[in-house]
């Protein structure tokens, strides 16, 4: 009996600790995933070459995203892709997934929707990331 007991208890703490994952903030809680958007920024483009420009950075911004790697320094406001200087939201790669990428914000100043949100960790889809890249380019 005490042996079935053991037995339990030890198979119960392993899936509590297989439950947690990268990014979670408590022991049950999911990390936040910040998905794709439905619409494709350059499908809303007004006119052919416009269009055009906006398939160009898209494509400049998959690479980029693509070869971000854990410990890379990332701007989530006015410039992801670009220079880091005077960056209002500063964050870095912490892990990397399939097709997700996992970001930890460090510094937001309190103009941007990162402020409080300091070390916390937030899984990004590809495609929200290459999304953000085209804001950031005026697309």
């Amino acid at each position: 009996m005490k042996t079935a007991l053991f037995a339990s208890l030890v198979l119960l703490c392993s899936c509590v600790t297989a439950a947690r994952e990268r990014g979670a903030t408590g022991l049950w809680d999911r990390a936040a995933v910040i998905h794709t958007p439905k619409e494709d920024r350059c499908d809303n483009a007004k006119s052919p070459p416009r269009r055009a420009d906006c398939a160009q950075a898209k494509y400049l911004a998959q690479v980029y995203v693509h070869k971000l790697a854990p410990l890379d320094q990332v701007c989530l406001e006015r410039s992801f892709g670009g220079d880091m200087d005077g960056c209002p939201a500063r964050a870095s790669v912490a892990d990397l997934g399939s097709n997700q990428i996992l970001i930890e914000i460090r510094e937001a100043n309190p103009d941007t929707p990162w402020f409080g949100k300091e070390q916390q960790q937030i899984w990004f889809e590809e495609g929200a990331l290459v999304d953000m890249y085209l804001r950031d380019h005026g697309y």
